[in-house]
């Protein structure tokens, strides 16, 4: 260890677990704390878990915290967050403001929306006021303008990319189930029919992890709106399913159908989806949500087999139950169902509700 870390060691009291805080990286984001912005005595801890190789870091000085995002530009790219970032509060989101920026090496200081996301705060009292904002939120978004956004497109390589990790990291890596031609085949063509039902939707600005997890409880200009770095143009469901449809909390079908339909009679009362259909409405939403969730269920396989994160694979069953809840409404996915009820189902653990 140099000079400089040794006294930057010496000079903050670091608050964070060993695994997370040591190496080279940690010590250069003290040095620029210290040396570049003029940081004196301040406190650093963990601040959040990410599912990419960025890490958050809050620090503290002087009564005030900020977060530090350390995102290593081998691996991450400073740029759509900190674009997208002021894209977003230019539409009334209340995101964090970017402070300073030092992109050549992947560290930017930003405000710091609270410790509290919706997750932990989302319970039968409080959801209905949680959700309003959220949704309200949501419609801002998806009141911006198209033309000049600069974000690419939710296309279908994109979409079938994704749903390519469902086979190849969750049945095959995580499960062990080898599909032959004839079972390959089918999955292609539900993966197919998922991906035309996306197209067929409004194209609006998609936030792509617009969840509980990703939206801060704030005393003002509620929700706090955290990690749309990979903002897109895409299908005007996709993230209604990933508030109501969350891969991490639960609520009666009922209900999230509900929600998703006054989402829409709240959107044409502003002008927004003027020539959509109730009925097409909730089709599009529960066929997005086999996309996304498909999705997800893989890329949770992949954080465990790829990047030694387990603490995803709990989300799994809670995840596919909203697939098994909605593919007996649509015939073209039977085979999709089959799959999971004869392949999948009995090789998976129960997880929580």
């Amino acid at each position: 260890m140099n000079r400089a870390a040794v006294v930057a060691r010496r000079r903050f009291r670091v608050e964070a677990e060993a695994d997370s805080v040591m190496g080279e990286r940690f010590e250069q984001l003290q040095g620029w704390l210290h040396q570049d912005l003029g940081f004196g005595e301040f406190t650093i801890a963990p601040a959040s878990s990410d599912a990419s190789f960025r890490r958050y870091f809050r620090v503290t000085r002087r009564g005030e915290s900020h977060i530090v995002m350390d995102a290593p530009p081998d691996k991450e790219d400073c740029g759509p967050f900190i674009a997208i970032a002021a894209a977003l509060a230019g539409l009334g989101l209340n995101v964090p403001r970017v402070i300073e920026a030092e992109r050549t090496r992947g560290f930017l200081l930003l405000t710091d929306l609270g410790c509290t996301p919706y997750l932990s705060a989302l319970n039968a009292s409080s959801v209905e006021r949680l959700y309003d904002d959220a949704l309200q939120s949501l419609r801002r978004l998806h009141a911006a303008p198209l033309a000049g956004a600069g974000l690419p497109d939710y296309d279908r390589v994109l979409l079938l990319r994704e749903m390519e990790l469902f086979p190849e990291w969750f049945l095959q890596r995580h499960l062990g189930v080898t599909l032959d031609e004839a079972w390959r085949a089918a999955l292609a063509e539900a993966f197919s029919y998922l991906a035309d039902a996306a197209l067929a939707q409004p194209r609006v600005w998609v936030h792509r992890d617009y969840h509980s997890r990703n939206l801060m409880v704030t005393g003002e200009r509620n929700p706090g709106v955290l990690d749309f770095q990979d903002a897109v143009l895409g299908p005007c469901t996709y993230d209604l399913v990933s508030l109501l449809r969350d891969c991490y909390i639960r609520w009666p079908r009922e209900r999230v159908t509900a929600w998703a339909g006054g989402y829409l009679v709240r959107a044409q009362a502003t002008g927004l989806l003027p020539d959509v259909e109730s009925a097409e409405f909730i089709h599009w939403f529960d066929l997005m949500g086999v996309q996304r969730h498909c999705k997800a269920i893989g890329i949770f396989a992949r954080l465990y087999h790829r990047d030694g994160k387990p603490g995803y694979l709990a989300d799994i069953p809670r995840t596919l139950s909203y697939v098994l809840e909605v593919l007996p409404d649509h015939a073209p996915l039977r085979p999709l169902r089959r799959l999971l009820e004869e392949r999948v189902v009995p090789r998976l653990q129960p997880g929580p509700a």
